[in-house]
């Protein structure tokens, strides 16, 4: 059965166009989507990331059961950051990418994909139950509100009492919105400062209203899922099932950093990272850009002369850009930025150059 977010109706009253997404039934589109993503660039977009799973983790030893559970060090993280991380198989694959915020000395929260929901909980229980700590899906109980783009400040600032010049990227503090206990979070997905709002579902309608209504002034727009997406392709964001996958390990995707080998806890899928980040990966991610209207799209083949080399992820035309960009995975001797290649877009041969990621920043 498809789930739905608690501000569904919400969506329905704006006139949202809903589509299928890991379950779920969410706004993929309002009115336009290139309006949409660019009010986000130029002024704000209001999202409905309801569908995310939230994890909690409290105890003594949930910041070891973490460490053992992620490929990251999250018992370095302060009390009010975040940090991005990864969930690996003992393959070294990757099962889920997080978002993981300290919110006190013993307690957690890590935020996933939708479609990884089941198997994040599952694997976080099964590897933290060596340890004094305590493993809780509120995913039901939480929904998601993000606020993104350059007037994001003046609107969230107008309607919670919280410091957002003392706010850092990827830091979180507990505030009030409209009387209902907010963790708001200075992070997202965009490429634009932002905030994300974790709420009572029950609440959720009352909380976008009242954002919706402090947001008119300075152009907020309700976005939907399909500009979230070409607003990260344009950030270099790597979305899973398409740069991530358990058939490839964070250094495929650029992303190793993430990997920290320095920690005292054993975490699984050690042995085989490592065995990786000596070997060298096979293929690597990179950003790719064409000229023209004709956008490469995820599965198209990547071509060196003649040769399939590689694989598109996620392409689109940029609407920031006005041109096309793509994400794929070459091999790293074709992987310099100015390198020459091209994608077969449906029989057509279209030019490409590799590029540095991010394509875009604010």
């Amino acid at each position: 059965m498809t789930k739905k977010s608690p501000l569904h109706e919400v969506h329905t009253g704006l006139g949202a166009l809903f589509t299928d997404f890991a379950g779920w039934s969410m706004p993929v589109r309002y009115a336009s989507e290139l309006a949409e993503h660019k009010a986000v660039r130029e002024a704000a977009g209001l999202f409905d990331l309801s569908h995310m799973a939230e994890i909690e983790l409290t105890g003594p030893e949930a910041a070891r059961a973490l460490d053992h559970a992620l490929v990251g060090k999250l018992s370095a993280v302060s009390v009010g950051r975040a940090r991005y991380s990864m969930l690996c198989a003992e393959s070294g694959g990757v099962l889920d990418d997080l978002v993981v915020y300290r919110l006190a000395e013993e307690k957690y929260l890590v935020v996933a994909n939708a479609g990884n929901a089941a198997v994040v909980a599952e694997a976080l229980r099964e590897r933290a139950s060596g340890y004094d700590t305590e493993v809780t899906d509120r995913s039901a109980e939480v929904a998601l509100i993000a606020v993104q783009g350059p007037n994001s400040p003046a609107i969230v600032g107008a309607v919670c009492d919280a410091d957002l010049t003392a706010l850092k990227y990827y830091a979180s503090v507990p505030t009030t919105v409209a009387g209902h206990e907010v963790l708001l979070a200075r992070t997202g997905y965009t490429g634009e400062d932002g905030f994300e709002l974790y709420v009572d579902a029950a609440v959720a309608p009352e909380i976008w209203g009242v954002l919706a209504e402090a947001g008119q002034p300075h152009g907020l727009v309700p976005a939907g899922l399909a500009c979230r997406d070409t607003l990260r392709l344009e950030a270099g964001m790597p979305l899973y099932g398409n740069e991530l996958s358990t058939e490839l390990t964070p250094f495929e995707a650029g992303l190793g950093r993430v990997v920290k080998f320095d920690k005292e806890e054993d975490f699984v899928g050690k042995a085989a990272l490592a065995r990786r980040r000596d070997a060298g990966a096979e293929q690597v991610l990179v950003g790719l850009t064409g000229t023209g209207r004709r956008a490469p799209r995820h599965g198209y083949s990547v071509l060196d002369g003649e040769t399939v080399v590689g694989e598109i992820t996620s392409g689109a035309l940029s609407p920031t850009l006005g041109y096309p960009i793509a994400m794929a995975y070459v091999p790293p001797a074709l992987s310099d930025p100015g390198a020459k290649l091209s994608v077969d877009i449906r029989g057509r041969v279209e030019p490409v150059e590799v590029v540095a990621l991010p394509f875009y920043q604010r």
